[in-house]
């Protein structure tokens, strides 16, 4: 409104411009659920690298195939992950420890990781109060020297020191809150006394193996969770943005013996669902008993996928293989999903969201051969021809060049399909417009829904396109040939003012890969002579 005009004189106002920028999301925020070695169970938890992972959920296990594919992912580019643990429902409850004057303290997380913790209590204390006897020092060690029976693996090294710390709960310095805020070894459970002084106590976990079920019907079902409870892939409605999911291969135990088996049909059809629900796209590994022939017939085949979201997935065969550094280096046999979601994290970075990831470009690093049912293998020509029509993306190896993801199909590209949604970066590019705007837009909520919003909607809806096009993530020489934007009175009708919406059509020409490069050669004929 303009000030009062009391006086003769010059007035100044400031007009609003009517500019909102609207800033893209994120594009690769990869989302991993499985089992870890420890932390925190059915909770998202960001990390942004591989040291990252190592602090909060120990780093490389055997049993963990998770783990192995965080590892991939980083190693490849990747730079942003959520983690989502889950263990076994019968593990029970975190393991305990009882310190020398009743007081008990629990692990942070359930796992047998908690076998290698061992606590040292002191009562020299540095105080301006001497006589407080509530005082205390709790020293926490993750010992490097002790091993469990599960893979014989010690712990981090790391310490805990907290220094006059105190039993008393009106204290500013309570045991409990310290621990709860600073710890990631232990929580306090009781305990009205400061602890005498003592060193090396430890405990056993209450139940469980490590988390691992015992059984792969379990497995399945402590991955897929429950979405009441917001667990297993459900933990990621806890959280803001994931762009990209990973579920490798589950684990169970059978007689000590870890099992490995592909994640079900049932798993792969709540993951793309809730891909859908989030905008994005959930990465598949091809079942480990597929070859280039027999996808049509094995169990389960290529035509079970349909009963996934299609378009929210893609398929990526066959497995890889990469030094186990848990193995003397040896090679092992890996899923490569969580290499693939490191490709597309490079991807975006060197060439945007709109650049399919794949071509000579995209090499998986750290690969040294694949694995076809179990067997070392190659894909040739014949073999990606099979697939490629199918919706399947194939890991090629290339003389010189080496390795390189050889496809850019969501399970909806299929020939067969004909679907507008056949190629990855036009479905990833479309999932990034969708959230960016959906985000840059809530300001309009409860404006006036007339011209001068409809205008309002125009300018930065269209600038964000436009700032797309200048990127290249579209089609054409002009912005009329690659992207519009309409929000008038003939996408918003009275009826619609009246009912308080406002519809705002975006169109965009998107980018295509270019799959088969055909090159045509013609003799010249020499000049004849008549």
């Amino acid at each position: 409104m303009p000030a009062p005009l009391s006086y003769p004189g010059v007035y100044i106002e400031e007009l609003p411009s009517g500019v909102r920028t609207i800033t893209g999301v994120a594009t690769s925020i990869t989302a991993f659920v499985g089992r870890a070695w420890k932390g925190r169970v059915n909770d998202p938890v960001r990390v942004s690298s591989w040291a990252d992972y190592e602090r909060t959920f120990g780093g490389l296990w055997g049993p963990s195939t998770m783990s192995y594919a965080v590892k991939h992912f980083f190693d490849n580019g990747g730079n942003e992950a959520l983690i989502v643990r889950v263990v076994s429902t019968t593990l029970g409850s975190a393991a305990t420890f009882s310190l020398a004057g009743g007081m008990k303290l629990q692990a942070a997380s359930v796992g047998s990781w908690a076998m290698d913790l061992l606590i040292d209590v002191e009562d020299k204390t540095h105080t301006k109060d001497p006589t407080d006897t509530s005082l205390f020092n709790l020293i926490v060690r993750d010992d490097p020297k002790t091993t469990n029976d599960s893979d014989k693996r010690g712990g981090s090294g790391a310490i805990e020191t907290f220094r006059n710390v105190s039993s008393d709960p009106n204290s500013s310095r309570f045991i409990g809150t310290i621990l709860e805020q600073q710890s990631n070894f232990v929580r306090f459970v009781s305990g009205a006394s400061a602890p005498s002084a003592q060193q090396g106590t430890g405990a056993d976990p209450n139940s469980g193996t490590d988390g691992v079920s015992t059984s792969a019907t379990d497995a399945t079902k402590e991955v897929e969770g429950d979405s009441t409870a917001k667990t297993g892939i459900y933990a990621l409605l806890k959280t803001d943005l994931f762009n990209l999911l990973c579920i490798a291969p589950l684990t169970y135990a059978n007689a000590n013996t870890i099992v490995e088996q592909d994640v079900q049909m049932s798993t792969w059809q709540v993951a793309a669902k809730l891909c859908k629900d989030r905008r994005a796209l959930l990465l598949v590994d091809a079942p480990s008993g597929w070859t280039s022939s027999n996808v049509t017939t094995a169990t389960p085949q290529i035509s079970d996928f349909g009963a996934v979201e299609r378009a929210y997935s893609a398929i990526y065969f066959p497995r890889l293989r990469i030094p186990d550094p848990l193995q003397d280096n040896n090679l092992a046999d890996f899923a490569p999903c969580g290499a693939v979601a490191g490709i597309m994290a490079r991807t975006d970075t060197d060439r945007g969201v709109w650049k399919a990831p794949a071509g000579l470009d995209a090499a998986p690093r750290g690969v040294l051969g694949l694995s076809v049912n179990g067997l070392p293998a190659t894909l040739n020509n014949d073999d990606s021809g099979a697939l490629n029509p199918l919706g399947i993306n194939c890991i090629r190896n290339f003389p010189v060049t080496g390795h390189a993801v050889w496809g850019a199909r969501t399970l909806e590209g299929a020939d067969a399909l004909a679907s507008q949604w056949k190629y990855v970066p036009v479905r990833r590019l479309a999932l990034y417009i969708e959230e960016s705007l959906f985000r840059g837009t809530q300001w309009v909520v409860f404006e006036p829904n007339d011209e001068p919003l409809w205008a309002q909607i125009r300018l930065n809806v269209g600038a964000f396109m436009q700032n797309l096009f200048v990127q290249g993530a579209f089609q054409g020489k002009s912005k009329s040939d690659a992207y519009f934007v309409k929000c008038d009175k003939e996408t918003t009708t009275q009826n619609d003012i009246d009912l308080g919406i406002v519809n705002i059509v975006v169109g965009f020409a998107p980018l295509k890969p270019a799959e088969f490069v055909v090159i045509q050669i013609q003799q010249m004929a020499g000049q004849i002579q008549t």
